[in-house]
């Protein structure tokens, strides 16, 4: 069992940005992302109010998967820049109040690994167990492939040995065998190195494929993999009694709680909501707050100090596959009608502007959502500004294109020769003429702004973050409300899933007339009744954040 502080729960009420080296700043003017060009560019970060940054993969890779494919777990890709200036990136980010966190991929390494060189060399090198083989694998098919685009099989046949080795992602991916002692060593060398660097933990990629051991021989006497993991967080929190594990798990609730712990939490520290984020989407696509009111009605308490962190947008495909058939197809039909627009046939690759049409009070009242709802909310680059997707890249892709920092054919991205950017700046409506930094940053109706105010009110809040949730009664389809209530504190908020405005009836049990509702996101105050009803107008797409005070106070 832990000992924790209540002052050591930074991740409580930390607002994470998520962003990729490589397409945020170029700080050299070779026309790639870079550590210098990110440091450069921390004034931002701070000024939205971030607390920690999560860092896409930054190591040496081949670049077949946007990075995801390593080639080395203890080093800065050339192209990002050298240790010393992820050193200094990380410093200045603690100068100015943020935590660093870093993706963890040890589910597999690029084919290019010294380590999968030597396994494959022969049937008795140093590295062979290592790694996952077989001589005549499972009749799998399609079934459990990540990427079914690109890949029809689990398996891939090598010939200089005669043997197949597994790989969940691309066969250019073999997965790394977890059960061997010394692949878990290694992995717990790869985390203490980074700590020892700054790092404050790990978002930790794919978790339950981390963990799978369905496809090895003789799976039943292998060790248990939540054992596993539970060793890795005892480790991490050893190392650093405040780091954390954000982990990566997209499944049902009930299967998903198992990657919290038992009762002390002693597995991951906080795991994504995919449940919640989709049924938002169907929320917003059928205009109706039931679907999320629902969802977040079931979704279970994490154990001990665990908590849910919440998103809109994240760096893959916005994944639907946690929604029935008929659900997603709701969904694709509202926001990707057209087949270029989804992926993987689960999925959208889109960003939320253009999904929405453009439609600025609408993005508003989600992001408003986004840091009213229990747990910890995280942004994905450019979300700030409301920047759109390259429709003509490819993939996932589509949403990893350049940070827009000002108007101009490099959007203050880089100096160099648009050709050299690792992925093409948006172009049209979307693109850095119309959505920037700089645009934003002192117009007090932009969506920059918005999110900026958004974050302080959340900070100010603590109710939010560390409170108790509930679903109120409205008595109207569209419109979700939820209270948070924290050390004698209330904050209560309403969002409009609909365009046409609404008045609602809530009843706040613990308030009278002597009491009244202050509005946290604008002017003015409601009066609550003797019996603790309140009668709460929305603009079509509204929001209202609510906190009960004193009359007259």
């Amino acid at each position: 069992m832990r000992l924790t502080r209540t002052s050591d729960l930074w991740w409580k009420n930390a607002v994470v940005y998520c962003l990729d080296v490589e397409t945020f700043r170029d700080g050299d003017g070779d026309g790639c992302g870079d550590f210098r060009g990110l440091t450069q560019k921390i004034d931002h970060l701070e000024r939205l109010g971030v607390t920690c940054i999560w860092l896409m993969p930054f190591y040496p890779s081949p670049d077949r998967d946007d990075g995801y494919d390593i080639t080395d777990f203890y080093g800065v890709d050339p192209r990002l820049g050298t240790l010393g200036d992820f050193v200094e990136f990380v410093r200045t980010a603690r100068d100015r109040g943020m935590r660093v966190i870093a993706d963890l991929v040890v589910n597999h390494t690029s084919d290019r690994h010294p380590w999968f060189r030597d396994a494959r060399a022969s049937r008795d090198s140093r590295y062979r167990d290592w790694y996952v083989w077989a001589d005549e694998p499972p009749a799998d098919g399609p079934k459990g492939v990540v990427f079914p685009d690109k890949e029809d099989s689990l398996w891939q046949y090598d010939e200089h040995t005669g043997q197949y080795y597994l790989h969940r992602f691309y066969k250019h991916q073999p997965d790394l065998n977890v059960a061997n002692p010394e692949v878990r060593d290694e992995i717990a060398r790869i985390m203490g190195f980074w700590m020892e660097l700054g790092l404050s933990g790990f978002r930790v990629d794919a978790v339950p494929f981390m963990l799978e051991t369905s496809g090895q021989t003789d799976a039943s006497r292998l060790p248990d993999p939540h054992d596993y993991l539970a060793d890795l967080r005892s480790f991490l929190s050893r190392r650093n009694g405040e780091a954390i594990l954000l982990g990566e798990v997209n499944l049902p609730y009930a299967d998903t709680m198992p990657f919290y712990g038992g009762a002390d939490g002693e597995e991951l520290t906080m795991c994504f909501d995919f449940v919640g984020m989709q049924k938002m989407y169907l929320a917003l696509a059928r205009r109706d707050a039931r679907p999320l009111a629902e969802a977040l009605t079931a979704r279970p308490t994490p154990p001990k100090d665990g908590h849910w962190a919440t998103f809109v947008r994240n760096h893959d495909e916005l994944t639907l596959d946690q929604l029935s058939d008929a659900e997603r197809q709701e969904v694709f039909e509202a926001f990707g009608p057209e087949p270029g627009m989804r992926l993987y046939g689960r999925g959208l690759r889109r960003r939320l502007p253009p999904t929405l049409g453009g439609d600025l009070e609408r993005l508003k009242m989600v992001y408003s959502l986004l840091f009213s709802l229990p747990g910890t909310p995280v942004l994905f680059y450019g979300e700030e500004i409301g920047m759109g997707e390259d429709p003509e890249a490819e993939g996932r892709q589509a949403v990893r294109t350049p940070m827009q920092w000002r108007p101009g054919r490099g959007a203050g991205f880089s100096e160099a020769e648009p050709s050299r950017f690792p992925a093409r700046v948006v172009q049209g409506r979307y693109g850095p003429d119309h959505v920037s930094v700089a645009a934003q940053r002192r117009d007090p109706g932009s969506l920059l702004s918005w999110i900026r105010m958004l974050i302080e009110r959340y900070r100010e809040n603590p109710e939010l973050a560390w409170g108790d949730f509930t679903v109120l009664d409205t008595g109207s389809e569209s419109v979700l409300a939820h209270r948070c209530t924290y050390e004698g504190g209330t904050v209560v908020a309403l969002h409009n899933f609909s365009a046409d405005a609404v008045e609602v009836g809530l009843v706040l049990d613990g308030f009278d007339s002597s009491w009244s509702l202050t509005d946290l996101l604008g002017e003015g105050t409601t009066e609550i009744a003797p019996d603790g009803r309140a009668v709460i107008g929305l603009d079509g797409h509204g929001c209202r954040w609510l906190r009960p005070r004193p009359t007259g106070a």
